[in-house]
């Protein structure tokens, strides 16, 4: 275990603080705000690819779902339904739980920046920084002189949830002309319950967190919006072959 805890902060924990020092350093006022904004997105821009890849896998699925609701209407039982449904995402090589990856994506680098705000704001942190990052002395964590990202911020909670929820409602918006009254499958009913649940626990595990993990998460989710918006103005769904 300590192997494994070890090798996480070597690929990722301590890598993150260093960039958030390094912008620190060269950013003008030395603000750990604006820095934190523009490590985020400097790693939403090197995850693009796999965002991208996932968001539009997940609007190829909503845009089949006439389709799906069609088949599921020929179906006299929910195993029928299931089983149909499976058919039909292997037939056009879908992953219905694409839509989750960008969530499973972000996990790994909210634990390593909730290790690095656990302990990177003690001078003694400092000493972990590589000998082409020259050190502050200390870090000043307060965002624009008027919020302290070490301590939590029940506003940025709150805002975290709220941009979580917008994007997600985005994300899993229902076509017009999908039937309403077609019985949901299992990964439809996910990603609905995902619109509410994630914000809800987002601003829980957020309440008594730094604010700088907040503060991460509202600009990894405003990113996330406009690529989202971005690709809901496309139909991707005419461009995939299925198997015969």
């Amino acid at each position: 275990m300590e192997l494994i805890v070890t090798i996480f902060n070597e690929t990722l924990a301590r890598p993150l603080f260093n960039l958030l020092v390094w912008v620190y350093n060269i950013i003008p006022g030395h603000d750990l705000g604006i820095a934190i904004i523009v490590v985020t997105v400097l790693l939403r821009i090197i995850l693009y690819p796999l965002s991208d890849k996932a968001l539009k896998s997940q609007k190829i699925l909503q845009d089949l779902q006439p389709k799906i609701k069609e088949l599921q209407k020929k179906c006299k039982t929910k195993e029928e339904q299931a089983k149909v449904t499976m058919e039909f995402y292997k037939q056009y090589k879908i992953n219905p739980f694409s839509g989750c990856l960008p969530i499973l994506i972000q996990l790994p680098l909210l634990i390593a920046l909730y290790r690095v705000f656990l302990t990177g704001l003690d001078p003694h942190s400092l000493d972990s920084l590589y000998s082409f990052v020259v050190s502050p002395g200390e870090l000043n964590p307060m965002f624009l002189g008027l919020l302290n990202l070490s301590e939590p911020s029940h506003f940025l909670a709150i805002l975290a949830g709220a941009s979580q929820f917008l994007q997600a409602k985005t994300a899993f918006q229902q076509k017009k002309d999908t039937p309403k009254s077609a019985v949901p499958d299992f990964s439809t009913s996910m990603s609905k319950s995902m619109i509410y649940m994630m914000p809800l626990f987002m601003v829980f595990i957020a309440w008594n967190l730094p604010a700088g993990l907040s503060l991460y998460w509202v600009v990894t989710m405003l990113f996330s919006l406009g690529q989202q918006v971005v690709v809901n103005r496309k139909s991707y769904a005419g461009n995939i072959k299925h198997n015969k």
